[in-house]
């Protein structure tokens, strides 16, 4: 098995009710239904420590790519297997392949928007929201694109088509989670809805994932993106 708690590595277990819990590393306290079965939680500011990084990233990359923009996030000591960091890279990628593929943005305003709101979303949202963090960020990131609010017409409407549209690819493949595998499905969704409702023309590529050796929960075959796919 592969290391699932930050602090020892112990496996994670889901609680059914939510309980105060106190993070193990800077000691704040706060609501959560997940700790390790050696009893280590760790806050969700403290598992994307690091997160800051991803400004510096995109505002530097020049790709129209996504995935490949993704791909450099999850190879960034920020970037665990699972977590919320992915609730913002996301949103992140699409916003930088949006802005290099012409897309008229303030591309440094657009991702402190993203970072703020997909910070907002915790860990386990997949599970207990029953909305992935993932696609809740694809969703996000035509809210900011759009200029969206709750009073807004045409942009709140997109934003509620691409969140939808994320969640259905990722409730399609199911359970259980795989953060890596949600994320690939919500930034595929993305490109295509960008090209039919935008205009802007990201590239999209083949994705195969390299993830699963760390993945306990990995699905196999049943996964889109496995090695066993592309044979």
């Amino acid at each position: 098995m592969n290391d699932e708690c930050l602090i020892c590595g112990a496996p994670l277990e889901y609680l059914g009710n939510a309980e105060m819990m106190e993070c193990s590393l800077c000691r704040r306290t706060e609501l959560s239904r997940t700790k390790c079965t050696s009893g280590h939680y760790v806050c969700n500011e403290c598992h994307t420590n690091g997160i800051d990084k991803i400004m510096e990233l995109c505002m530097k990359n020049t790709s129209r790519n996504p995935i490949e923009i993704l791909e450099l996030m999850m190879s960034q000591p920020f970037c665990h297997m699972h977590g919320p960091e992915h609730h913002i890279m996301v949103g992140a990628a699409l916003l930088t392949a949006y802005k290099n593929a012409g897309g008229d943005i303030d591309l440094s305003s657009s991702l402190s928007e993203m970072i703020e709101r997909g910070s907002s979303v915790p860990g386990g949202a997949c599970g207990f929201w029953g909305a992935c963090g993932a696609g809740v960020s694809a969703g996000i990131f035509i809210a900011v694109i759009s200029k969206s609010d709750p009073l807004t017409v045409e942009p709140f409407r997109l934003s509620h088509f691409m969140t939808a549209k994320a969640l259905e690819a990722i409730g399609t493949v199911g359970g259980p989670r795989c953060c890596k595998r949600d994320s690939f499905l919500a930034v595929s969704c993305a490109v295509d809805f960008v090209r039919e409702n935008f205009g802007i023309e990201m590239e999209k590529s083949n994705i195969t994932c390299h993830y699963s050796h760390l993945n306990n929960q990995c699905i196999g075959q049943r996964c889109p993106f496995s090695k066993a796919n592309r044979k």
